[in-house]
């Protein structure tokens, strides 16, 4: 697998798989894992070349950074690129809160037994980051991203909680990183204007944008992206599935953004599919080198359940995609105008 040198603002370089290795799925997202398993599929990662691995407190309340540290202590710690954030904090002495109705937030099935607390500012990041060296093992973190500060999870809060973020937990990530405890710094997020919002607002090395440059959807196509090719910010791109849709193509129980597909996104990735079955092209390994392509991009961040997956990861990163497929796409008004298509990065 290839890699891909990005350089913080610090001038520390980081050597990027091109797929990282997402570990929502390792805290139970939606359905338990078994332990063994979890742990062999980070195994099966690192072993074919993945070298980003993310995660977060978040995942499972702290169970996906346990799984992830167990799978890749024995490794060279400067083997790997870890990435995991801040905004929460897990209190073992109180049992988890019931989910509140007004937000949105995936589930996990049978995470661990501690209360997450939101906490953006300089403390609770601080107190997050002591967390997850305690849970991983570690004894440094690489990228440091704060997560989840957006209208999808915050709704009516998420002024009060951006104006956290920016005066406690930006400022404890440029602390850190100045001392050199910490390599890159950044948001994790679902929104593209949010995400743009913040790369104004501070100086970040990377983000992580989920599921808003997808083949299904490009919206951060049109001033975010740009935006961080001109701030040089590296971004993750996670979500290339749409939370799996793009993957399983419009199947009954098709998931879209954790949720049951709505008969509307059914039906574009309907079309989407037509044009990739034209060219014989599976629709997830379309979208895989579509989030690739943009020049903004530094990896993409996939999820895995089982060992197999990580192995059809890499299958379809191998395999090529035709020019034609791109072409026919954009001409059916299925990408947008702003898109980068692999053929253009190439140019």
């Amino acid at each position: 697998m290839k890699t891909r040198n990005f350089i913080t603002k610090a001038g520390v370089k980081l050597r990027l798989s091109e797929i990282g290795l997402g570990t929502a799925p390792l805290g139970n997202l939606f359905a338990k894992l078994d332990e063994g398993e979890a742990v062999g599929t980070v195994a099966a990662a690192y072993k074919a070349g993945v070298r980003l691995f993310d995660t977060s407190p978040h995942y499972g309340n702290g169970l996906a950074e346990l799984r992830l540290g167990a799978a890749l202590r024995h490794h060279p710690r400067d083997s790997f690129v870890f990435s995991t954030k801040v905004g929460r904090w897990m209190n073992p002495l109180e049992p988890v809160a019931p989910k509140d109705p007004k937000v949105f937030s995936p589930g996990f099935a049978g995470p661990l037994s501690h209360r997450a607390a939101f906490d953006y500012s300089y403390d609770g990041t601080m107190r997050s980051v002591e967390q997850s060296l305690l849970r991983t093992g570690f004894d440094r973190l690489d990228i440091l991203l704060i997560h989840d500060v957006d209208v999808w999870t915050h709704g009516a809060d998420y002024e009060t909680r951006f104006r956290e973020a920016m005066e406690g937990a930006y400022k404890a990530l440029d602390k850190l990183r100045a001392s050199g405890a910490v390599a890159a710094i950044g948001m994790g997020l679902n929104e593209a204007d949010v995400a743009e919002r913040f790369a104004r607002a501070g100086d970040f090395d990377v983000m992580l944008l989920a599921g808003r440059y997808t083949l299904l959807e490009q919206p951060a196509a049109e001033s975010f992206l740009p935006l961080a090719v001109e701030k040089k910010i590296g971004i993750m791109m996670g979500g290339v599935y749409n939370s799996g849709i793009l993957a399983t193509g419009a199947v009954r129980g098709a998931k879209y953004n954790y949720g049951p597909a709505p008969a509307e996104i059914m039906a574009r990735v309907r079309k989407i599919e037509a044009v990739c079955k034209r060219h014989r092209v599976p629709l997830r390994r379309a979208a895989l080198a579509f989030a690739l392509a943009h020049p903004a991009v530094i990896s993409a961040v996939l999820g895995a359940v089982k060992p197999a997956e990580v192995k059809a990861n890499l299958a379809d990163l191998a395999r090529p995609v035709p020019a034609a497929l791109w072409h026919d796409l954009k001409a059916e008004g299925m990408l947008s105008a702003a898109s980068v298509t692999p053929r253009q990065r190439r140019k």
